[in-house]
């Protein structure tokens, strides 16, 4: 894995969402999806506890947390199904 690819967490109370990864050390990565977790203050998560997509990210063009949420949404729509307009 390296940075900037796209990861899904597998376990935790964050399980099936999609995040970046930011920073990698020995079993572990750093993660950030821009909403919850923004690039400043990203998420330490056990490398077991995720799965790799096949798309990397380039950080330098996920600068802001708003452009990271805008990267992530197609995997988050994905997910859900059909994007979820304003209202209740």
């Amino acid at each position: 894995m390296i940075e900037g690819t796209v990861v899904k967490s597998v376990a935790g109370h964050d399980q099936n969402r999609f995040y970046v990864i930011t920073k990698i050390e020995p079993g572990f990565v750093w993660i950030a999806d821009g909403r919850l977790r923004k690039l400043e203050k990203p998420k330490r998560k056990n490398i077991l506890h995720i799965k790799k997509t096949n798309t990397a990210l380039s950080l330098e063009k996920i600068s802001t947390d708003k452009k990271l949420r805008e990267a992530l949404r197609p995997f988050n729509e994905a997910l859900c199904g059909a994007p979820q307009q304003g209202g209740f």
